[in-house]
């Protein structure tokens, strides 16, 4: 037997194993890294995060990666560089992380690798009868395995679209193992880039478990900053727009598109909610000279309502009232206060953050994909019935060092 494979077969029969998550996401901040301890498998899953710390991109790296981020039309070259520079950059993180922590790179089992998201083309966005659902994540694994000696599962999304899925959220599968409660019906909601939720009911069957995209989380509002703050990469604690005030026709108008009047569930990106999409809603509603503060405000009451409508639209579908639904947040969208203050207001649930449940908000989606790759060697696939959107399987594919 190959010598790579009988260690993974020895780590897959450990009681515990040794994960490390790496989570990068479309607001291109920089990366999540997440040493987790995880014992058992699916709904035995255990989880004890050890260490965690985000490593802001430079933004040397976020122009390299914008470069190709969400473009239809590219230099082919540079991707192909940015695949594996990508791999080596955060293998090197790895490596940074591991000796600040004292942890020796043998004593770690897996590294689960999401990679950089630089296009997301979901039929329902890009709509070519001949093409199916399609995503791209670059940082080769095979570079992060063989730089840091780690045996390196990646690629996670690819597996989800084959079976049928749109190669996102990717979220429900964690979130089932690990917050499923008999106690109460959740909303699993997470506030990156794109807002996306997962309701948990509380029966815990998997087959009324509900996952989608809502739209723009964070996106619009951080590439609106960017755009007119460039030595700002964010609203923070919505300062600015809380000097603003709504707009009700460019809010109409940000939500005058098909994306919304389309069945759950979906998936999208920044490659709809981008610049171009605000400048459009603005030409549509007249409001090109609107301050500043004022569109921020409606940006961020944008986001506020798609995510209240798209998990009001979810609970309907069910057996559960609002009253009786506790809403979990997650991501970099819950530290935005007047954002959290739109949603309380929309949504008539009690709201608290996952870290009420022992998971870090800010680590949970690096966490999750750690438990993906734990799926991936010692679990195995979890019937959630033939609900569109949920395939069940096992992901990600596995890099070995040598």
């Amino acid at each position: 037997m190959n010598t790579n494979i009988e260690l993974l077969y020895r780590i897959a029969q450990k009681p515990t194993r040794t994960i490390i998550g790496l989570m990068s996401g479309t607001s291109l901040d920089g990366l999540d890294l997440a040493l987790c301890e995880i014992s058992g498998a699916s709904k035995n899953t255990v989880v004890h995060l050890k260490e965690f710390k985000t490593i802001p991109y430079s933004e040397a790296i976020k122009a390299e990666i914008r470069k190709v981020f969400a473009k239809k039309t590219i230099d082919f070259q540079h991707l192909a560089l940015l695949n594996e520079w990508i791999g080596i950059l955060h293998a090197n993180l790895v490596l940074d992380c591991l000796q600040e922590w004292k942890v020796a790179p043998a004593e770690v089992d897996l590294i689960a690798s999401h990679g950089q998201t630089v296009m997301h083309a979901p039929k329902i966005l890009h709509q070519q009868a001949q093409f199916a659902n399609a995503t791209l994540q670059i940082g080769d694994g095979d570079h992060i395995a063989v730089r840091t000696g780690i045996i390196t599962v990646s690629d996670f999304r690819q597996k989800h679209i084959a079976a049928g899925g749109e190669g996102a959220p990717l979220a429900v599968y964690g979130d089932y193992f690990l917050f499923g409660s008999e106690k109460e019906s959740r909303i699993m909601l997470n506030i990156g880039g794109i807002g996306n939720f997962t309701f948990l009911p509380k029966n815990q069957n998997p087959e009324h478990v509900f996952v989608t995209d809502t739209g723009t989380g964070n996106t619009l509002i951080d590439a609106f900053v960017k755009l007119h703050y460039p030595e700002m990469s964010y609203d923070k604690d919505a300062q600015i727009a809380r000097k603003g005030k709504v707009n009700p026709d460019l809010l109409q108008a940000l939500k005058n598109n098909p994306f919304f009047k389309g069945s759950f569930p979906k998936t999208t990106g920044p490659e709809l909610f981008n610049l171009d999409y605000i400048q459009r809603a603005m030409t549509e509603s007249q409001t090109q000279n609107l301050a500043i503060e004022d569109v921020l405000a409606t940006l961020t009451r944008f986001s506020a309502e798609t995510v209240a409508e798209a998990i009001l639209f979810a609970i309907n579908q069910t057996e559960a009232t609002t009253d009786t639904i506790t809403v979990y947040v997650s991501g970099g969208g819950m530290h935005n206060p007047l954002l959290m203050e739109y949603l309380k207001e929309l949504l008539p649930c009690s709201f608290k953050n996952t870290n009420q449940l022992g998971i870090s908000g800010d680590a949970k989606e690096a966490i999750l994909f750690a438990v993906l790759a734990n799926e991936t060697v010692a679990g195995g696939t979890t019937n959630f019935g033939s609900k569109k959107g949920i395939p069940s399987v096992t992901m990600g594919k596995i890099s070995f060092p040598e």
